[in-house]
């Protein structure tokens, strides 16, 4: 996923588009609770602390917002992206009818409550506003309220007799709260992108959990036939050669095949789930696996384990499945003569290289083996950067290519490393 997480970027995927949707029509439910105490706010002032004048006007504001505010309600039932793409412009209505029902309650009385508490809703119309996932829109809805309320109170100023000081401090506290909604909006918005984030990571991992399994499968497939199955054909070849002329030698290839085939069958057994990596550490499944790769590809490997502590680590099945990925390169591509496999500890970290002295990989290579879908040691470069390590492909010297792993090991692995280490 990129570095940088927008709303715009989630919904492009279905699935993150879906649960975008989801939260943000739970803001708008919020939004409409709110907007209906707001309604029920209003309805309760006129008939509690009626206006001298213009009650029936008055009236006619209430019931023309209210039924305004159901015909919203019943609009944003149906879901979908229309409704929230125009939902935000609700608010300056909400800002308009509470601004011009204060008016008219106020500003042709000579001595009016009525405006006085009908002031205070303007408190409620940042909090509709602080629903909003997009802080521009909250900031662009929170300022004219508070420009709405000090114009309401400057106009309706002479009728309520209030003090300028009550005016300034009540403006003071709705800027407060208006601050405070775009902050809250803020902080909606950068947990939902988290949120967004971290299921389109899950997406991404599954997905290369999937095309790994593709990969281990497809090579397996290809180990088998290019190497136990081969023996095992011409063992049959020769069985029914030595079934026709009784031959003793073809009863001795047919030996040679089985044992062959054999051996290959429970290297791959080895390779895919060594039992000894569990049992005996890291340092003796790599022994295994060097001389089986030394066998089958018919090259020399340098094994040196001077460096490393016996017993197994966490980071051990992560090593030896980026050692064997590196090994099985080296035989299929690399045309080399001589492989060293280094494995050393540098304080925390576990260090792993293989070297080869073969043809080398030529820049590019790499990224164009990986658009076309090879997807090896890609895979494993993933899972050790994963697990907070480091995994570099370069040339050697003065041929061939080098892989180096370093890869941090957890404390209670190394502390049971070294103490299976002590006599």
């Amino acid at each position: 996923m990129a570095d940088r997480v927008t709303l715009e970027g989630l919904s492009e995927t279905p699935e993150l588009r879906e649960i975008l949707l989801r939260h943000a029509y739970r803001s708008v439910r919020v939004q409409l609770g709110l907007r209906g105490l707001l309604v029920l706010f209003m309805a309760l002032t006129l008939g509690f602390v009626p206006p001298e004048h213009d009650l029936l006007a008055c009236c006619l504001i209430v019931v023309g917002y209210a039924a305004w505010a159901g015909a919203l309600a019943v609009r944003t039932r149906g879901g979908g992206l229309g409704p929230l793409r125009w939902m935000w412009l609700a608010l300056l209505v909400d800002t308009a009818a509470l601004s011009a029902l204060t008016l008219v309650a106020g500003i042709a009385a000579e001595q009016s409550w009525t405006a006085d508490v009908l002031v205070n809703g303007f408190y409620v119309i940042p909090m509709l506003a602080a629903t909003s996932l997009r802080p521009v829109v909250c900031a662009a809805i929170a300022v004219p309220t508070l420009g709405a309320s000090l114009a309401v109170s400057i106009l309706t100023q002479q009728a309520n007799a209030e003090p300028w000081s009550s005016i300034l401090l009540r403006s003071l506290v709705l800027a407060g709260l208006a601050s405070g909604s775009v902050a809250l909006s803020f902080v909606q918005l950068s947990r939902v992108l988290t949120i967004g984030q971290l299921l389109g990571e899950r997406i991404d991992l599954l997905d290369e959990i999937v095309r790994i399994e593709a990969h281990e499968r497809a090579l397996l497939a290809e180990d088998l036939h290019d190497g136990a199955l081969q023996y095992l054909l011409a063992a049959r070849q020769d069985l029914d050669d030595a079934r026709d002329t009784g031959d003793p030698d073809a009863f001795v290839r047919v030996d040679h095949a089985l044992r062959e085939s054999s051996t290959m069958l429970r290297s791959t057994v080895s390779e895919l789930h060594p039992a000894v990596l569990e049992q005996a550490g890291l340092a003796r499944a790599l022994t295994d696996l060097t001389a089986g790769v030394a066998a089958r590809g018919r090259l020399t490997v340098d094994l040196d384990l001077a460096g490393w502590l016996e017993g197994p680590t966490a980071a051990d099945p992560a090593l030896y499945a980026a050692a064997r990925e590196a090994l099985i390169n080296v035989v299929k591509h690399a045309n080399a003569r001589t492989v060293k496999v280094t494995l050393d500890r540098d304080g925390r970290d576990a260090v792993l290289v293989v070297s080869d002295d073969g043809s080398g990989i030529a820049e590019g290579v790499l990224a164009q083996r990986l658009a076309d879908g090879h997807i090896g040691l890609a895979s494993h470069r993933a899972r050790i950067t994963a697990a907070g390590g480091e995994f570099r492909i370069e040339p050697a010297a003065p041929t061939g290519t080098r892989v180096t792993v370093r890869m941090p090991v957890p404390e209670e692995s190394a502390r049971s490393a070294t103490v299976a280490r002590l006599p």
